[in-house]
């Protein structure tokens, strides 16, 4: 089971640590002697801006180029969790290093709190992260987006945050005060917590930036949805991201995705948003399942799809084999006593039957093994006129396999002689 010293705030462990308690730290992290207290006024953006990297020494020390940097396997390495609360508040510029423990960010705090205080009363283990939020904008400072409910409250202020945490977290009912909206289409969030990790801060914007490009560059603006976000977990797999969006059943699904460079976003939108299909060598788990369970849901899509390969190779050799066969079978036939006896069992050759799916691989494999290496097998062919018939293969006599088309024309020639002589000589006699 994969361990990380440097998990992000959830409330899915009630033996262990509150979300303001301070974790072990790295080198890589970042004090709060460094970064002062934030406060978090509107007028603090940029504060924190030169944290998000910049520069050949931040890339080489933190960012893509880094001696850690996909050094450690993915797959598993996210904590069992049921639900994904994001609160809108403010830019990773001004995001203090725990937020969601900051004296003078009250809203963040007193959610945090709430989360922690009714955990035990929520039948849905919750995580929560915070998220941008600009006022005026889709996503104005104080909404929550709900995953994987894929709905939005507007506007949550610190007066209402007992209330909405009992009424939709705990009793998963509606608050009052507010309309449920509805979201739709896919929401990426991008870890780009600066002030957090220093890997975050480098890693997260050019990823973030890439995905706006290629969003609108590919017309998705509509479907797909980009924000930073903080701390979500696991600081040496940056970039981290996660992803939330129907699958090809319409369930809701997070997945998240880590080591992610700007390179790689035009795969993810490609495959994960637009074909429904994850991309497994970046892929770290998935909202809803277990570490273990994440690990054995890879394996079983990796059998999956080696089956499927071995379907397709095997449907495509099927049917190469029957296109060779009825373009080349009447000059074989011409060749052999097929050209007169058709139905002659020798005159058959050995043809490998279309597999049919199986879901088990090993299955599969062992009929493909045992069927081509089987020589007296029925099997399928097609004779003109008469649509499907088996027969037996058989073995053709040793001095029919050295008859040749050459040998024929031999033969007749020397029958066509004898039968001239004898003429000749017929015709000789009754002159005489």
């Amino acid at each position: 089971m994969a361990t990380n010293r440097d998990e992000a705030l959830s409330f899915i462990n009630p033996s262990t640590s509150s979300p303001i308690a301070v974790l072990d730290v790295d080198s890589y992290l970042l004090d709060n002697s460094q970064i002062g207290s934030a406060s978090g006024s509107f007028q603090n953006e940029g504060f924190l801006g030169g944290l998000d990297g910049g520069g050949n020494g931040s890339d080489a020390e933190f960012g893509f180029s880094r001696a850690d940097f996909r050094q450690s396997p993915l797959v598993g390495t996210v904590e069992y969790y049921d639900r994904h609360v994001f609160l809108c508040y403010k830019n990773p510029q001004v995001w203090p290093p725990r937020i969601e423990a900051a004296e003078f960010d009250r809203l963040p705090r007193l959610l945090s709190a709430a989360l922690t205080a009714r955990k035990g009363d929520m039948k849905r283990q919750t995580r929560l992260t915070i998220c941008e939020g600009h006022d005026g904008t889709e996503t104005s400072n104080g909404d929550v987006l709900m995953f994987p409910d894929m709905i939005r409250y507007r506007r949550l202020t610190h007066f209402d945050v007992d209330t909405f945490v009992e009424e939709v977290l705990v009793k998963n009912g509606e608050w009052l005060p507010g309309t449920p909206e509805a979201l739709r289409g896919s929401y990426i969030f991008v870890c780009a917590h600066g002030s957090r990790d220093r890997r975050c801060g480098v890693c997260g914007p050019p990823v973030l930036n890439r995905f706006k490009e290629e969003i609108e560059l590919r017309g998705l603006q509509c479907n797909v949805s980009v924000s930073p976000c903080s701390h979500i977990g696991g600081h040496k797999y940056a970039g981290n991201i996660i992803i939330f969006g129907a699958n090809i059943r319409g369930d809701i699904t997070g997945h998240w995705y880590g080591y992610v460079m700007p390179d790689d976003v035009p795969v993810l939108l490609e495959h994960h948003i637009e074909k429904g299909e994850i991309v497994e060598w970046l892929w770290r788990g998935q909202m809803g399942l277990s570490e273990e369970e994440q690990t054995k849901s890879q394996e079983l899509r990796f059998q999956l799809n080696a089956g499927a390969t071995v379907e397709r190779s095997t449907k495509n050799s099927t049917q190469a084999n029957e296109i060779s066969n009825t373009t080349g079978g009447s000059q074989v036939e011409g060749m052999s006593c097929c050209q007169t006896n058709g139905s002659s069992p020798c005159c058959q050759s050995p043809q490998l039957p279309e597999e049919k799916h199986n879901p088990n691989l090993n299955e599969t494999l062992a009929k493909f093994t045992s069927e081509k290496k089987s020589n007296n097998k029925e099997i399928p062919r097609k004779t003109s006129g008469k649509g499907v018939c088996t027969r037996k293969v058989c073995s053709m006599p040793t001095w029919f396999e050295s008859w040749e088309r050459d040998d024929t024309y031999a033969a007749l020639a020397v029958i066509c002689a004898a039968v001239s002589v004898a003429f000749a000589y017929n015709c000789y006699k009754q002159l005489r």
